[in-house]
């Protein structure tokens, strides 16, 4: 089973290597507006954004272990939202560029975020920022571009058919395109409970150097 996995997996890679490229380099771009943006903050706009960072220091100094169900829950169903409209905008021809945006706005929040912290914290935030936003991400990001290539590519393949004199059928690759969308929902899950229940702790850990 896991032999057909990885071939399959190893298989779309190859048939989609330009838009994984297209898809990251389209992430890195928000990133990196993200971190523009920034710098682009007025001072009042950065002191509104520190009250705010400080209420969340002082909530999280409190301690959060009462209120990890409630984030897993509120977290998986902001993820699982977000994984349902990708697969839906996968299903229709209009959708194919919303997905797009949906990578790099991923980005933009990551690069804020991260430069946000980094900027007004320094080093402390820098590592906050590792703690707090890095671990989880690395299972997100790389999931949510998969779901996203997937998505374009069955988009493509509907404009193909609907101009096609030739119509086909697509059951095959829509059973394709939803059960890789599933797959990378167990991973959405994975990082769900990370992020509820071990990334505050760590979080929590690092809080000395910063308050």
């Amino acid at each position: 089973m896991g032999k057909r996995w990885g071939f399959f997996f190893q298989l779309h890679l190859k048939n989609h290597l330009i838009l994984y490229v297209f898809s990251t380099v389209l992430f890195m771009m928000g990133v990196i507006f993200g971190a523009v943006i920034v710098n682009a903050l007025t001072e009042l706009q950065k002191q509104d954004l520190l009250v705010y960072l400080s209420q969340f220091f002082n909530e999280l100094n409190k301690g959060v272990e009462g209120d990890s169900r409630a984030a897993f829950v509120n977290t998986a169903g902001h993820y699982f939202k977000y994984l349902g409209l990708i697969w839906i905008l996968g299903l229709s021809i209009i959708g194919l560029p919303l997905i797009l945006v949906f990578i790099f706005l991923k980005g933009l929040a990551i690069g804020f975020s991260v430069s946000f912290l980094v900027s007004q914290l320094s080093w402390n935030g820098l590592w906050f920022a590792f703690v707090s936003i890095v671990p989880q991400n690395l299972i997100i990001v790389p999931a949510l571009i998969i779901i996203g290539v997937a998505g374009i590519s069955f988009s493509f393949k509907l404009m193909k058919n609907q101009f096609s004199p030739r119509r086909g059928t697509l059951s095959q690759h829509f059973v394709s395109y939803t059960t890789l969308v599933l797959v990378m929902g167990i991973l959405f899950l994975v990082a769900t409970l990370f992020e509820s229940f071990v990334s505050p702790k760590l979080m929590q850990s690092v809080m000395e150097l910063i308050i």
